[in-house]
């Protein structure tokens, strides 16, 4: 591993990656709810809050697929270094993945869980632009008492192609991040059409 490419992760180790790993709960505990990560670093190429939930969620146990837009020596050296986290070659075997827009439109050959173990599908971290600038859809499901309108900006096809793949209790859990923010999408909450 190159040194010159390691950068500061968190600086309170402990408390911090406990703070994103509160964060990342609250997000799919109430679905569609912008929750702030405000002690998020910075590494060239992640928005903070995804590079805190990285720091929070990853270690030696969590195979990470990285999309090819994310695959850096930059970030392969800090994520291995920081989170210990061994790098996925197939989708398959990943039980995180960290895509960007553009890697939504097809998502064969993630884990789905099975009907046995539903919680071990893989959870994939999504970085955005931003978490509101979307046309808005009508959420709803556990979490969500009366509807949440979200307006994440993302093409029709990714929820099509969402909605192809669920087999509810199996399916993807999702954490859009932007900035110093991060949204959550658990594979429970249903997607309506576009509000009025």
């Amino acid at each position: 591993m190159n040194a010159q490419l390691l950068q500061p992760a968190f600086v309170d180790p402990v408390l911090d990656a406990q703070r994103s790993f509160r964060a990342a709960l609250k997000a799919l505990a109430e679905p569609g709810l912008i929750q702030p990560l405000s002690t998020a670093p910075h590494l060239e190429g992640l928005a903070p809050a995804t590079y805190a939930l990285c720091l929070g969620l990853l270690d030696a146990d969590t195979p990470l697929w990285l999309a090819p837009g994310f695959d850096t020596p930059l970030i392969r050296a800090n994520l291995a270094f920081h989170c210990g986290c061994p790098l996925a070659v197939r989708r398959e075997d990943a039980v995180f993945a960290l895509l960007g827009e553009h890697d939504l439109l097809d998502l064969s050959g993630f884990d789905h869980g099975n009907d046995r173990y539903p919680d071990q599908s893989c959870t994939l971290l999504v970085q955005l632009s931003d978490l509101d600038s979307g046309r808005g859809l009508n959420w709803s499901g556990p979490g969500i008492q009366a509807g949440r309108q979200v307006n994440l900006p993302l093409p029709q096809a990714f929820w099509l192609e969402r909605l192809r793949r669920e087999a509810f209790p199996r399916g993807l859990d999702v954490l859009f991040c932007a900035g110093h923010h991060l949204l959550g999408l658990p594979r429970s909450t249903r997607i309506a059409e576009e509000c009025a």
